[in-house]
């Protein structure tokens, strides 16, 4: 228990400091900018809340705050930030003017610093690689749930997809060319899929499902066919003394078949197991290049943490996963695109995506912790740091006031007009924007709270029964 808690503490320090690394960086661009052009720099603080440490070296008073929490750089000269940075030790009006361009140049630099550090982290798992599961690089079928949209227009597993709404596929999951964002991104009533079927290519318009609602504080459900990737059903692990032990089954084994129906994914032999519990069946197994056929019959067995016995016969399964090293270009383009295309569903009056849907500081700091708690997570956390620097950068660069976009549009506005706005006018749009900023933020983290698993677990007890593939993450 001791191990357990000690494992947690040092999983939040690793979140916090590369959560921590990706704000900072991005703060120290603008610093770095305003000292280049020469503006009054009042303060330089990481992390926010009553300073455990400040100190003044140079003109600029440096800080280490109680609330780990990113970084600020308080630059008077540009549009007043004191809702967030605190009231300004100097009258603004006393401080010399500052140029349009260099206004803009020291706005910009904190979104090119984000980028700068996509790169490097970019690079690195270019060298390092990271690991991608055998269901998230096909656009095979591996198996359709009962009463699906799929299997209603004859969609079967094995059918390889090729087209999605139009648009080619190269792989299941993820954001860029995939057969699930296709399917959430889509705004017909019917969605076309193009698919290869033994050398014959078809395609066949499905209706989407969507569950039905779970209450007005759960996120509304988005499109989904209700398929699953193909994988092998490779055998890692045969428990003692299980139905799977006495019949024979090793590790390694690969499933090919369920009394004589091939099948293309473990969900396969897990819904079978589910659904007739006292029947034996026929395994067709493939052993060291040899096919042979193998009896087994599921009993209830209790895993660790479980209140009542399952049917099971006892298996563990081998999730396939190879190192990808894809280039710093090709990484760095799928960040932008899949950064792009969020905000572009976000944004549709047509599509089933909002802002409910996206993450905030609790979400990501939740997929940070799960990638550093399972194995080789470091490498996913250096992928997805890339992908949130990359958002971060275009994310600030929108033109809203308090964000960098906004400062870049009030330098552009200010070279056209020839003369600085109204800091009394811009005081009151940066207060407005931060509050409607941190009431998003707000909103979308009522969601990312849901996630966190005793939560959902309080939350699931007054979901609808009849929801069909409840929480089920399926395209």
């Amino acid at each position: 228990m001791i191990l357990h808690i000690g494992r947690v503490i040092l999983v939040l320090i690793e979140v916090l400091i590369i959560f921590n690394l990706l704000i900072v960086v991005h703060e120290i661009g603008h610093f770095l900018a305003a000292r280049w052009r020469g503006l009054y720099i009042e303060k330089f603080g990481i992390w926010f809340g009553k300073p455990l440490w400040k100190k003044k070296i140079s003109g600029v008073q440096y800080s280490l705050g109680s609330l780990p929490f990113g970084g600020f750089v308080a630059l008077p000269q540009l549009a007043p930030m004191d809702i967030i940075e605190g009231k300004a030790d100097i009258d603004r009006e006393a401080l010399p003017p500052v140029s349009a361009f260099d206004k803009i140049i020291v706005a910009v630099a904190g979104p090119f610093f984000s980028f700068l550090l996509a790169i490097v982290f970019a690079a690195i798992v270019w060298v390092v690689g990271y690991p991608v599961s055998e269901s998230d690089m096909t656009t095979t079928i591996g198996y359709i749930m009962p009463e699906s949209p799929a299997t209603k227009v004859g969609l079967q597993p094995g059918d390889k997809i090729l087209e999605v709404d139009g648009k080619p596929v190269t792989r299941f999951l993820g954001m860029n060319n995939s057969v699930s964002w296709a399917v959430v991104r889509s705004e017909g009533e019917t969605i076309p899929i193009k698919f290869e079927r033994d050398g014959q290519v078809r395609t066949v318009d499905v209706e989407p499902y969507k569950a039905e609602s779970r209450g007005w504080f759960r996120r509304k459900s988005i499109r989904q066919l209700l398929i699953l990737p193909a994988e092998t059903a490779s055998i890692d692990k045969v428990e003692p003394k299980s139905p799977a032990a006495d019949a024979g089954l090793q590790k390694g084994d690969i499933i090919r078949a369920i009394n004589g129906q091939k099948i293309y994914s473990t969900e396969a032999l897990i819904q079978q197991t589910k659904n007739h519990p006292n029947e034996s069946m026929t395994l067709q197994v493939e052993r060291d290049g040899a096919t042979l056929d193998v009896q087994v019959k599921p009993v209830p067995m209790k895993l660790e943490g479980e209140k009542e016995p399952k049917p099971r016969i006892g298996i563990g399964w081998d999730t396939k996963l190879t190192n990808s090293h894809p280039s710093p270009i090709e990484l760095i383009h799928n960040s932008v695109t899949s950064t792009l295309n969020t905000l572009g569903a976000v944004i549709s009056p047509k599509s089933d995506l909002g802002l409910q849907h996206l993450s905030g500081p609790v979400g990501i700091g939740r997929i940070y912790f799960l990638f550093f708690e399972s194995e080789r997570g470091w490498q996913l956390v250096l992928w997805l740091s890339v992908v949130l620097n990359v958002n971060l950068a275009i994310l600030n660069m929108l033109p809203i006031p308090v964000l960098d976009g906004g400062h870049i549009l009030f330098g552009l506005i200010e070279s056209i007009r020839r003369k600085p706005l109204n800091m009394k006018v811009l005081e009151y749009v940066q207060g407005v924007c931060t509050l409607l900023i941190v009431g998003v933020l707000i909103y979308i983290t009522f969601f990312d709270v849901q996630d966190i698993p005793f939560v959902k677990h309080a939350l699931d007890k007054y979901a609808p029964r009849s929801q069909k593939a409840k929480d089920q993450d399926v395209p």
